[in-house]
């Protein structure tokens, strides 16, 4: 995204007339890092620890009560991660950690049909995380777990019929962990991404000025509204009842679909708290920043009120319109952020890497 901003936001933010005083670009980036970004990797690290242990304790002792204590653990790496992958750049983007933390959507079930296969070939190389982590970034994942947990065949965790099954996934969720302590360690080195993204300046790399480290933070409003709600929620969606595809939908399986999107807007809102860069808003447009925060909430809590399995939701009247309500939340959000927020800081409206700018 090769954007301008004014060239206050260089070194600091405008104090508006009543502010008592300016506010530094590097500052808004640092309470980002310390206030966010820190925070939520590391919750999806203590997740993904628990899962892994949820995991072994099935495979040593199948069960059904071991079954859904797993499944529960899986539910909340997953909303951890969707607090958390909003952050898609730094040591996330390392290694390909991105896509093998999850790959989808999965258009093609190429995903789907990788992990059947290795079910079905039961391949021991693939319930070591280490050799997994070497495999296709399809059967490593969230999406290749939930479909062991989930999907055809899954019943058979909580007997001693298929040992395999669960072994593999126990690989996985040792994968994830792996990954998610490597991100985690990633965002706390004194010299790592953290202090490039926090300390702008001609030598750095990655940051030149203070313009470029802000149009990163707000970058991930705009982005990640779009993704929400053009990739995630329209993907299954449809513009009437007979175009839904349930089936499309992220995390249809284990009924996550709507708990991670509230998570995803819990972590932008989160993120915009933390940074405090509404506090760099003029004194007439202040009003701005409350509005963010009150919308974001009422998404997440819009979100969160359509529970069950996403198929049924689609059918329920009532719940699909609190899809297609949440929907005009996000829309909402994406014009005050992308255009009337980044209209009072000087850049281009409306911008997207979705759009390919």
């Amino acid at each position: 995204m090769a954007l301008a901003l004014p060239f206050f936001l260089a070194a600091v933010l405008p104090a508006s007339a009543s502010a008592s005083a300016a506010v530094k670009a590097s500052d808004v980036i640092g309470r980002a890092i310390d206030g966010f970004v820190r925070p939520a990797y590391a919750s999806l690290d203590e997740h993904a620890g628990g899962l892994t242990t949820a995991m072994h304790q099935l495979c040593e002792a199948p069960s059904g009560q071991n079954l859904e204590a797993a499944r529960a653990a899986f539910s909340g790496t997953v909303e951890a991660w969707s607090v958390a992958e909003i952050i898609a750049f730094g040591p996330i983007k390392e290694n390909n950690r991105l896509e093998r933390m999850l790959y989808w959507p999965d258009r093609k079930s190429i995903g789907l049909r990788q992990v059947q296969a290795t079910l079905a070939s039961k391949d021991p190389s693939a319930a070591d995380p280490a050799q997994l982590a070497q495999k296709s970034v399809a059967m490593q994942g969230l999406g290749a777990l939930e479909y062991v947990l989930y999907g055809d065949g899954a019943e058979t965790l909580a007997g001693k019929d298929d040992p395999y099954r669960c072994a593999y996934g126990a690989g996985i969720a040792g994968n994830i962990e792996a990954m998610a302590g490597e991100v985690r360690d990633g965002w706390q080195k004194p010299d790592g991404f953290a202090s490039l993204w926090a300390n702008p300046g001609p030598k750095n790399p990655l940051y030149r000025d203070g313009n470029e480290a802000v149009t990163e933070l707000v970058g991930v409003f705009i982005n990640e509204l779009d993704m929400i709600r053009d990739v995630r929620l329209k993907g299954f969606l449809g513009a009437k009842p007979d175009a839904d595809k349930p089936k499309q939908a992220i995390y249809w399986r284990s009924q996550n679909t709507t708990a991670s999107l509230a998570a995803n807007l819990s972590g932008i809102d989160q993120l915009f708290q933390a940074s405090r860069l509404g506090d760099a808003l003029p004194a007439d447009a202040q009003w701005m920043a409350e509005s963010i925060h009150i919308q974001l909430s009422n998404g997440v809590t819009t979100a969160k009120s359509v529970a069950g399995p996403i198929d049924k939701a689609l059918a329920d009247r009532a719940l699909r319109d609190k899809l297609e309500h949440f929907a005009l939340i996000t829309s909402s959000l994406s014009t005050l952020i992308g255009t009337r927020l980044t209209a009072e800081f000087g850049l281009t409206a409306g911008f997207s890497s979705l759009d390919g700018d």
